[in-house]
């Protein structure tokens, strides 16, 4: 059977788990990843899978990306959620002129990584002056550019505003190395990621590293890739990633079940409670990748047919990100119970899965309200509304 483009991404992912396992110890202990792991996701280009071609990337189907995400992290959740957060930054490249694009990503070892929308910057001659902070930058400790989501503020003190009358929101790009970095990673889950904060004290921004993220009259590239918002990416991404640690904790807890026994307690093995937890669990699992990759396939035939992201496709897509990051918690919750008092012990491949996955249940493409937006979507009397992206990522 003929590979999809791409599927090489996917192959050189599932060849680094080895590595990435032996390496989560420490990537845990040090809240970062480790020099090994980046070098290795470098140099497999994982990084770049959905950066334009025109740039050097690999601008594969979104399919491909959450397949490579899920395989990385059913080796350690941290490194597939850095992988997938500096991923998507790299899309904003289809926002740029092609040379500012390339002084950013044309070194191989380029990694983009940003923070929560806070704060403004102010016009100008010739670019933007910006001061402020913002939180929440996964995988900013391997990164060697950072990105500020700003309002921007005219000469006279208005504020600038798109046709439809609301806020511009530019991103704005400048080196690493012009910010303060800030270590306020204290957390129980995903502790390697490294999600700190940054901020930067006037510093200005010259006009070509100010992209309009997710605005289509601003892109670039004529792929239909980019046709799909960056929030929607991260969503899909983090959802492939919530099922991957689903999948790994669930075959743990099957391998624990074939070999354990308790004093007077049936072998887990032939314990027809246990056989019947495995068996739903299996299935909702099953269903809920089946969900996910599904609702994505269809997207991408009408997008890559029609060039187009058709509304009812962006609230499918939402539903699908959000019910399979909440489906993988309950997974990985079920095998935490099945496994017992093994689950509580460091040393065994539960307990951190179990942070981990909550901690990614936790995030904002997790949130309940996506469900109301959805709701709202399929009450209203265009069925296929799209969900507000007012709080992207």
């Amino acid at each position: 059977m003929n590979k999809p483009p791409g599927f090489d991404l996917v192959e050189r992912a599932r060849a680094l788990q080895p590595l990435i396992a032996q390496e989560a110890d420490e990537i845990e202990r040090t809240r970062r990843l480790t020099a090994p792991v980046v070098a290795a996701l470098i140099e497999n280009g994982l990084y770049r899978a959905l950066l334009p071609k025109s740039a050097g990337g690999a601008e594969v189907a979104p399919e491909i990306f959450m397949q490579m995400l899920e395989e990385i992290a059913k080796a350690d959740a941290s490194t597939a959620w850095c992988l997938g957060q500096c991923g998507v930054c790299a899309m904003t490249a289809a926002y740029l002129d092609p040379d500012p694009a390339n002084e950013i990503f044309g070194p191989p070892d380029s990694i983009l990584a940003w923070g929560a929308i806070a704060h403004e910057a102010h016009a100008v001659p010739g670019g933007y002056r910006v001061t402020g902070r913002w939180d929440f930058a996964s995988g900013s400790r391997q990164a060697n550019w950072l990105g500020a989501h700003v309002q921007i503020v005219e000469a006279d003190g208005t504020r600038r505003r798109k046709p439809d009358g609301a806020p511009e929101v530019r991103t704005v790009l400048f080196p690493m190395t012009s910010a303060t970095m800030y270590d306020v990673w204290d957390v129980i889950g995903l502790s390697g990621t490294g999600t700190d904060s940054y901020s930067v004290d006037n510093l200005f921004i010259p006009e070509k590293f100010a992209a309009l993220r997710d605005e289509t009259i601003a892109l670039r590239e004529k792929g239909p890739l980019y046709r799909i918002l960056t929030y929607t990416m991260f969503g899909l991404g983090f959802a492939a990633i919530s099922l991957g640690v689903a999948r790994a904790t669930l075959d743990a807890a099957i391998d624990l079940a074939r070999g354990k026994a308790s004093f007077g307690i049936k072998a887990m093995r032939e314990n027809n409670a246990v056989q019947g937890l495995i068996g739903r669990t299996e299935g909702d699992l099953r269903a809920a990748r089946a969900f996910l990759y599904g609702t994505a396939g269809e997207m991408w035939r009408d997008l890559t047919s029609t060039g187009e992201l058709a509304a009812e496709h962006r609230t499918a897509l939402r539903l699908a990100s959000t019910w399979t990051i909440h489906q993988a918690a309950s997974v990985v919750d079920a095998a935490y119970r099945m496994a017992g008092a093994t689950a509580v012990f460091s040393a065994n491949p539960f307990e951190r899965r179990f942070r981990d996955m909550h901690a990614i249940a936790q995030q904002i493409q997790a949130r309940e309200s996506h469900f109301e937006d959805v709701g709202k979507a399929l009450l209203s009397d265009g069925s296929s509304a799209p969900l507000t992206t007012s709080q992207r990522a």
